[in-house]
């Protein structure tokens, strides 16, 4: 999550903005609950240490004085959470039970992200870990999947970058040895099978030296039938795991108890705000959260319930405005370079099209200011979509943020568009973003001519002819609803989409290069009709979206 997307909402609720602070609550809750998660490996104290996690960041909230710290003060305080645990419990010892909760965790990973292969292997291994490699893995992962950098984490376990990766790199050689334990458990040697008769099914360490100590010395188990792939390949991009439907969340202050903050939200009619829970389970789902009376009660809704009708945004929340009739395509714009038009262009009738990188220091147009009443989505604050099929439906008024991520070291070549189906209203390109185009320069490859879609070492990530070249961030303006669907089937690639903010995306199109990005951003909106509408989209539902051609007009 990028703290700079948060910096209005953080403001705002150090301000005193309840909804700012209902928003910050719901949108950074999945971080939280993943680091605790899987430090603790789903023992029944996560949500012990969530609620006071989130708890003092609330009542601390006022003493941050960089909004831009955000994120590595809340991981640090949840690391502060997970050790002040640790140390309470640890001259506790664990019942079987509470053991055999401590698997919650890695079937909660494989589950709600359909993991398979090594990367269920992985997820599978963090049983074998002991509490502190848990804990520091707890965060690595996130720092592989793109959720936290190097110098956050280091800060979160209170030591220093040099120190971390020594760390990291020992406790993914357990990792590994802990990789090659699930693989063996899962074959069918007998030698094994006879060692494991006396094993009661709960990892601790003890099994693992003994099964480690049988997989250096079995030809069988030692003998890997498929290239294993390290780890941090595997988790790149990975999406949260989702707050489990009925998560609840309450934070009391001032007294207030948990039972008193609810029945507070009836008296002045305030009700919590209901996200729509997962329905694709490579989508990660924020919780809504509603500050009530001086307290917050979070919820979560279970995938059968109705849409929600509230939008998480900075802005007052409103529902989605009805779809305007169709219009009919108009002919393309004409290519004669006359800068006289006899008359406006219809909606729909100017469609992105293939445009050559600006100059580097070539500052953006200004970006006309649409009108914004909230934009729900039903993968909540952040939606990662890392797989086939994984879709998420955005709905009201307002702008959207679609981060890419592509990835040719798993998988180069033809890349298969994703694409927005069932579009009622209108949907414009509005402005490009991020620092820089994917197909920049970037540091790799041995010739040095390596960019964000590849190199020769690896391969390059290849657009169908006539694609747009996406940049890093694209940013859309939607005034209705349509689903975007993520169509991997060549060229590996995943997509984060946020709910955004004109302010938002103004600040990202004007930091160039003095900021450290390669580029300032694109303006692509006129604040009229004939803005760009986005390749691969289309009104209709086809029941494979990747069908939908590349200039389907609307």
């Amino acid at each position: 999550m990028d703290t700079r997307q948060w910096r209005d909402t953080i403001a705002a609720a150090q301000a005193g903005d309840r909804q700012a602070l209902d928003e910050l609550v719901a949108g950074w809750l999945p971080l939280v609950y993943n680091i605790v998660g899987r430090a603790l490996n789903g023992h029944a104290d996560v949500d012990d240490v969530v609620q006071e996690t989130m708890l003092r960041a609330v009542d601390n909230l006022g003493s941050l004085r960089d909004p831009d710290s955000f994120r590595s003060w809340l991981v640090a305080i949840a690391m502060r959470q997970i050790r002040d645990r640790a140390r309470r419990r640890s001259t506790e010892k664990l019942d079987e039970a509470a053991a055999h909760e401590a698997t919650d965790f890695a079937e909660l990973t494989v589950l709600r992200l359909q993991l398979e292969g090594q990367r269920r292997e992985v997820a599978e291994a963090v049983r074998w870990l002991d509490d502190e490699d848990r804990q520091l893995l707890s965060l690595w992962w996130l720092e592989v999947a793109g959720e936290l950098n190097r110098r956050e984490l280091a800060a979160a376990v209170g030591i220093s970058r040099q120190h971390a990766a020594v760390r990291v790199q020992r406790m993914k050689e357990r990792l590994e040895t802990s990789r090659g334990i699930v693989r063996a458990l899962d074959g069918a040697c007998p030698d094994l099978r006879e060692l494991t008769g006396r094993w009661n099914g709960l990892p601790d360490s003890v099994w693992r030296k003994r099964l480690a100590r049988h997989i250096r010395r079995c030809g069988y188990c030692g003998d890997a039938r498929e290239t294993v792939v390290p780890a941090e390949r595997l988790l790149v991009g990975i999406a949260l795991v989702p707050i489990p439907v009925g998560f609840t969340l309450s934070l009391a202050f001032g007294g207030k108890t948990a039972v008193a903050a609810t029945s507070a939200a009836t008296s002045v009619s305030w009700s919590a705000k209901v996200l729509g829970a997962l329905t694709k389970p490579a989508v990660a789902v924020t919780a809504g959260a509603s500050i009530v009376a001086g307290g917050a009660y979070v919820v979560t809704q279970p995938p059968d319930a109705p849409p929600p009708r509230a939008a998480v945004t900075p802005t007052p929340t409103a529902t989605a405005t009805s779809a305007p009739p169709s219009l009919p395509a108009a002919p393309p714009p004409s290519p004669s370079p006359s800068a006289t038009q006899p008359k406006a262009d219809l909606y729909g009738s100017v469609v992105d099209a293939v445009d050559r990188a600006p100059d580097r220091n070539a500052k953006p147009a200004p970006l006309p200011h649409r009108p914004e009443s909230g934009i729900t989505s039903t993968g909540g604050a952040h939606a990662v979509m890392n797989h086939r099929g994984d879709s998420v439906k955005l709905t009201g008024q307002g702008y959207v943020l679609v981060r890419w991520q592509i990835s040719p070291q798993y998988r180069p070549g033809g890349l298969v568009m994703p694409t927005w189906t069932g579009l009622e209203g209108k949907l414009f390109h509005v402005a490009s973003g991020g620092g820089r185009r994917m197909d920049d320069p970037v540091n790799g490859g041995s010739d040095g001519s390596a960019t964000g879609m590849g190199n020769p070492d690896i391969g390059y990530t290849v657009l169908p002819a006539g694609t747009q070249q996406m940049w890093q961030n694209e940013y859309f303006y939607v005034d209705g609803s349509v689903t975007l669907t993520v169509n991997e089937r060549g060229a590996d690639y995943g997509l984060s989409v946020f709910p955004s903010s004109w302010n938002a995306v103004n600040e990202d199109v004007n930091s160039g290069p003095p900021q450290g990005a390669i580029r300032y951003g694109l303006v692509r909106d006129t604040g009229k009709d004939d803005t760009p509408v986005p390749q691969y989209v289309t009104r209709a539902t086809p029941a494979d979206p990747a069908t939908v051609p590349q200039e389907s007009r609307v």
